[in-house]
């Protein structure tokens, strides 16, 4: 018991959610990877190596759990050599998926991206704490951190508009709580607002044609998820082409059929006919075998570990911890938002996988030092309290002395 006790520090709550969606992914995963076992040919290595790449998230989160928090400051080193490494994909980059997000290293392959969200949540804590004031914050933070969110983000959108999307959310919900003034944070909305409108129309009305004479591919990508999405028009049953738009297809039939309880696991059909369904769609795939029931109870570990990590911010004895704490979950759960947003068919198709759910290489990984950082600042929350307990458990034994001691006189 000791041993347990010393190997998971932190909040016990925290490592429930995070065990609990481990389970999760290995059991899904594992009924997902149909299409993989098909073309691997080996039934088992899909689960096996999912497995492997699991044990080692755990590894890392009990590794980085353990770091000191005060440590976490010089992870702020990892934004300029993320800015390096993105550069780098648009030379280097594995071209899969249509879209270059990768680095291939031979033996593995990682996205920069996924260590420039990391590096950017970091430094953004780090501008919010060091420029507090009394009412709000210096107003010099929110051009900082508007700088360097948006060098992240230009670099990320080309290839990853929706990463790109995810980052900047975060990082205002972090200037919300870090009290940014509201004039400036108004400001930011309206044009992010009207830039989002302007894109959204660039990308929607200007001819398919035109961005493959300029080299921007993925925007042919974008403005076709943007038109079945916005499609509205009734297509009869007997004429609707399902292998047109084969995974929004897909998704839903396994939503539709899925009822109150589901299929049961390892029961999906829709699985062998959705090629994301290990990743991107997995959440479809979730209701389809687990129901309504299993759907909503995995939407609700997500909106539990954010309260948690609400509760652990509220216990900081230092804002660089609270903001970060706080940027972290807003970060996973808004990712998982995207998931099963998009999967639901409510959003386009944005290729955000369930956080430490869908199967992955980096993100699994980052996702796992996300928990681990969570953990660590949880576990140093819980330090102060005992030390303010034992500090209170003093100044009452103090005073039972001198009491005693007065009345003996």
């Amino acid at each position: 018991m000791d041993l347990l006790k010393n190997l998971f520090k932190g909040d016990k709550v925290i490592w429930i959610i995070f065990l609990l969606l481990c389970l999760v992914s290995v059991i899904e995963v594992f009924s997902a990877s149909s299409t993989l076992t098909y073309k691997s040919g080996d039934h088992w290595r899909p689960i096996t190596m999912h497995i492997v790449l699991m044990a080692v998230g755990a590894i890392v989160v009990l590794i980085v759990h353990n770091i000191p928090c005060r440590w976490f400051k010089t992870f702020i080193l990892l934004l300029p050599i993320s800015w390096i490494l993105l550069i780098s994909v648009f030379v280097i980059g594995a071209f899969t998926n249509g879209a270059r997000r990768w680095i291939d290293l031979g033996f593995f392959q990682f996205q920069p991206s996924e260590v420039a969200k990391m590096a950017t949540i970091i430094s953004v804590a780090y501008i919010l704490s060091r420029m507090q004031e009394e009412k709000e914050a210096n107003p010099k933070a929110f051009r900082y951190i508007l700088i360097i969110t948006g060098i992240s983000c230009l670099f990320i959108f080309t290839e990853n508009l929706s990463t790109a999307v995810l980052l900047a959310l975060s990082v205002f919900l972090m200037m919300y709580i870090g009290r940014i003034p509201f004039r400036q944070l108004g400001k930011l909305l309206a044009v992010g607002v009207g830039a989002l409108i302007i894109g959204l129309a660039t990308i929607k009305y200007v001819p398919a044609d035109t961005w493959d004479k300029i080299g921007i591919h993925r925007m042919v990508t974008w403005q076709s998820r943007l038109n079945n999405h916005f499609d509205t028009s009734i297509v009869p049953p007997e004429k609707f082409d399902i292998d047109g738009d084969a995974q929004i297809a897909h998704a839903n039939i396994a939503i539709a059929t899925s009822n109150i309880l589901g299929k049961g696991p390892g029961n999906s059909v829709q699985r062998d006919f959705l090629s994301q369904a290990f990743s991107d769609f997995i959440y479809a795939i979730i209701i389809e075998e687990l129901g309504l029931v299993g759907g909503t109870i995995v939407a609700f570990l997500y909106i539990w570990l954010l309260m948690r990590i609400g509760k652990i911010a509220r216990n900081c004895d230092k804002p660089y911890y609270a903001f970060l704490v706080m940027g972290i979950g807003f970060l996973l759960v808004t990712q998982a938002m995207f998931n099963m947003l998009v999967a639901v068919g409510i959003m386009p198709v944005t290729g955000q996988p369930l956080p430490l759910i869908s199967k992955g290489g980096t993100s699994t990984l980052i996702n796992c030092a996300y928990i681990g950082m969570v953990l660590s600042i949880s576990r140093h929350v819980n330090e102060l309290k005992k030390q303010e307990a034992q500090a209170a458990q003093a100044a009452i034994e103090k005073q039972e002395e001198q009491i005693q001691g007065a009345n003996l006189n």
